[in-house]
């Protein structure tokens, strides 16, 4: 599990990428699905949780395919992966 996140210009843009564009790119590279959630208090970051290894994430943001994709979904910075403590029961 990968969560990431980023700012961007304008969220509906961002998602429809995401969504289409960015959804198969991520497969290629052995995305199973993601989960997007919008900041309560910063309006255009968004905030993913993808159902990926780390080293799926690392080849994705590595494709050289991949920074056309981001500018097309309006990203504003690059998207930056949490690092994972520790997993938990209940």
């Amino acid at each position: 599990m990968i969560l990431a996140t980023t700012t961007v210009a304008n969220v509906d843009q961002f998602l429809k990428v995401f969504g289409e564009t960015g959804a198969e790119k991520r497969a290629m590279h052995g995305s199973k699905g993601s989960t997007v959630f919008r900041d309560p208090s910063e309006e255009n970051r968004v905030w993913a949780i993808f159902e990926w290894d780390e080293q799926g994430w690392t080849e994705f943001v590595s494709d050289p395919e991949v920074p056309p994709i981001l500018k097309d979904a309006g990203h504003l910075a690059k998207p930056e992966a949490a690092l994972l403590l520790g997993t938990y029961r209940a």
